[in-house]
């Protein structure tokens, strides 16, 4: 029977407690785990445990031993990058604390903790090394089964090339591997793929959830090329107006082998931002200019610390907008059919650091308090277009065809910039 400890009065079983502090190690930051591992190494020797673990790394991993200064600025936050060498897929790690793997003489340990004075200690010290094992293990053997499942992708950085692999999936995989010791539950991979990232070859950093889509996620990419295309269709009059979310599912099924549902087609175009058919016909030239911006992101901390990145770029920022926000010159665009080809749009701006630019607009810092306003009360999202010149300059042209599209000026944007 497992131990009974004593825990703010009340019995923990002991099993459930080991599974709670793995459950809370696998969800740490890389940064996190790299301090604990040296603080915890360091509490080897005075605790007298030198003789019974010795350190060394997971079998057959691969470390980058001298990272190039450049390449560690611009990959500090990957676990892992992948290097091709002709079909073949290389997993080269970026820290020596991922890979770590400490070996334990039992006998010995099992000696050392009943004469020691201090067993607690000791134990402290050997859980927390167990629990160092555990994570590297199990993430190295997910970051592996991912790369192989989602090998077109990771080669070719091409996101049309992902296949649908949800976490239970990749659980299932993992629980065939008689090399792995670890229990590779769906609830552990999540855990790990929330905090993990990898860069592939071309020196792109993505997710390690980007590798684990669900069926909807790829259906997203498909719509979203799908419409990229219409505008360059439309462009060179290959079509002669946008397509329908029929026409849209006729092509996910003969292209793709989709069978999506209209309706489903419906809300993905909405996740994306992207209104329907007639919509997309009277606003077509604001959209070939927003052609290169990012799918909308929920505008809050969590997006702008994960997802926005601090450099420059231009910004459109979309909450619900109440009637009595409307301008006295808008020219009626409140009504209902240009109400809809607007979707909300509230502003247009740009910075050179659009995390700090997006964080002032939502703690309310930026002078402007009608946004302010909107975004606390209209569930605002935002997306945006990274530039290389002058942003002022590309957020002007980009509000002038907004004008020339609607006939007016975003309800928040109090003067051309």
């Amino acid at each position: 029977m497992a131990a009974i400890l004593t825990y703010s009065d009340r019995h923990v079983d002991a099993h459930l407690l080991g599974k709670i502090m793995l459950a809370r190690f696998l969800a740490l930051p890389l940064r996190s785990v790299h301090r604990l591992l040296v603080q915890t190494e360091a509490a080897i020797g005075p605790v007298g445990l030198a003789q019974c673990v010795s350190a060394g790394r997971l079998p057959g991993v691969l470390v980058d031993e001298a990272p190039t200064q450049m390449g560690a600025a611009h990959l500090a936050s990957a676990l892992v990058k992948v290097i091709n060498v002709g079909e073949k897929l290389h997993l080269v790690y970026l820290r020596e604390s991922s890979v770590r793997e400490y070996r334990f003489d039992e006998d010995r340990l099992r000696q050392l903790i009943a004469q020691s004075p201090c067993p607690a200690a000791i134990a402290t010290v050997v859980r927390k090394l167990r629990l160092i094992n555990t994570r590297n293990r199990l993430t190295h053997a997910l970051v592996t089964a991912s790369v192989q499942l989602q090998h077109a992708y990771v080669a070719s950085g091409d996101i049309m090339r992902l296949v649908p692999l949800t976490q239970e999936t990749v659980s299932a995989h993992l629980r065939t591997d008689p090399t792995l010791s670890v229990v590779a539950d769906a609830g552990r991979v999540s855990r790990l793929t929330r905090t993990l990232s990898i860069a592939l070859s071309s020196q792109q950093v993505v997710s390690l959830g980007t590798l684990l889509p669900k069926p909807r996620k790829i259906y997203q990419n498909y719509v979203d090329y799908i419409i990229r295309e219409e505008r360059n269709r439309l462009i060179c009059g290959e079509l002669r107006k946008p397509l329908s979310d029929n026409d849209i599912v006729s092509i996910l099924m003969h292209k793709y082998g989709a069978n999506v549902l209209r309706r489903t087609v419906a809300s993905i175009r909405q996740d994306l931002g992207i209104p329907d058919c007639r919509s997309r016909y009277q606003r077509m030239d604001y959209l070939v200019a927003t052609a290169g911006f990012s799918t909308l992101v929920p505008l809050n901390a969590q997006t702008l610390r994960n997802v926005v990145p601090p450099s420059a770029g231009v910004y459109e920022i979309r909450a619900r907008e109440p009637a009595s926000s409307a301008r006295p010159d808008a020219g009626g665009w409140q009504a209902e059919a240009t109400g809809q080809i607007r979707s909300g749009i509230i502003y247009i701006g740009s910075s050179i650091d659009l995390r700090k630019r997006l964080g002032e607009h939502l703690r309310g810092n930026s002078d402007n308090m009608l946004l302010h306003e909107l975004i606390v009360e209209g569930a605002a999202r935002v997306r945006f277009c990274l530039v290389s010149e002058a942003g002022r300059a590309v957020e002007r042209r980009l509000y002038n065809v907004f004008c020339d599209t609607f006939g007016s000026p975003p309800t928040c944007n109090r003067m051309s910039p």
